[in-house]
């Protein structure tokens, strides 16, 4: 089989601070921005990986989700606990430094006993966003 991932989907809650935190503090590159009543779907990736991308959606567009399960969707994500991506570097500490004055720190960087050193930020919806670094 040739199977590669295209993308993930990442719920934010916040349009604009979700595009200037992938942008202009991850430095990701915007490659679709798409809005339908009210809402916006913002597709954003690395630009050395065209063909992979995060999608940054509406967690409420889904019409099959009930009052309720909103509610609990946006309770998850003010926690934090609802969703989360991994990412990669090959200079974890620069990439730390970097961004720890622009994200919220939830772990410095650490060397795991898995064989890998990473730290561990928050987006504006609360998405952790771990970044790790090989050993």
């Amino acid at each position: 089989m040739d199977i590669t991932i295209h993308a993930s989907f990442l719920p934010q809650d916040d349009p604009d601070a979700a595009l200037a935190f992938y942008r202009d503090t991850l430095g990701f590159e915007v490659r679709n921005d798409v809005g339908y009543e009210g809402m916006r779907w913002i597709t954003v990736g690395p630009a050395e990986q065209p063909g992979t991308s995060i999608v940054l959606y509406p967690p409420a567009a889904d019409p099959g989700v009930t009052d309720d399960e909103r509610r609990t969707i946006a309770e998850m994500m003010a926690k934090g606990t609802y969703a989360s991506l991994l990412l990669a570097t090959k200079d974890l500490d620069g990439t730390f430094e970097r961004l720890q004055a622009s994200a919220e720190v939830v772990q410095e960087p650490t060397d795991q006993p898995y064989g890998v050193r990473d730290c561990a930020f928050r987006d504006p919806a609360g998405n952790l966003i771990r970044i790790q670094e090989k050993r």
